[in-house]
């Protein structure tokens, strides 16, 4: 559930904070890598719009086909996650979702539950012909709170390409996920 908090992302248009759209994503894969040690699903990607303010979502539903694929040697992972989401229902008033979302992410990790990543999220806006490619690297813990397993992470954004009015420069992330192990 994204949590937002954003200010003049255009002229006179304030701050606002918030919830965002929901993107949900559920693979079916396999339960062995393949041969060659690859990890791969596939499946359906939902768009909800749970955003609180209008200028935190697109008040749209969507749906489209979602692939991941990744590979672990060693410490590493490195792989990718794909999308494309066509809005199917919502406020005829907001633009219709036509969006590919491709994130390419290399991760090193410790035995101490630290990790290191390196990701590109670009999104493809195909009814404006617009890119938006933040380059985030960030740094996360896995540890327990009692007896939840969880995992905080916080990084570096950088906008190498965004769309007119969209972010530029450097932001930073920070996130937080509930963790449920076999």
């Amino acid at each position: 559930m994204p949590v937002i908090d954003q200010w003049d992302i255009f002229p006179d248009s304030g701050s606002q904070f918030g919830l965002g759209d929901v993107v949900q994503s559920a693979f079916f894969s396999p339960k062995e890598a393949t041969e060659s040690g690859w990890i791969w699903g596939a499946g359906p990607v939902f768009l909800l719009p749970t955003a609180t303010d209008d200028l935190l979502g697109a008040d749209q539903w969507g749906l489209g086909p979602t692939a991941v694929a990744l590979k672990q040697q060693g410490p590493w992972t490195f792989g990718g996650l794909a999308n494309h989401i066509w809005s199917v229902a919502g406020d005829d008033d907001r633009p219709d979702i036509n969006a590919t979302f491709l994130q390419p992410f290399a991760t090193y990790a410790t035995p101490g539950g630290w990790s290191f990543t390196t990701t590109i999220e670009a999104t493809r806006d195909w009814e404006n012909r617009e890119w938006n490619l933040p380059l985030t690297v960030s740094a996360a813990k896995v540890t327990k709170l009692g007896s939840q397993m969880v995992q905080f992470f916080g990084g570096v954004r950088y906008y190498m390409d965004s769309t007119p009015n969209g972010p530029e420069g450097f932001g930073l992330r920070f996130g937080f996920t509930l963790l449920y192990p076999k």
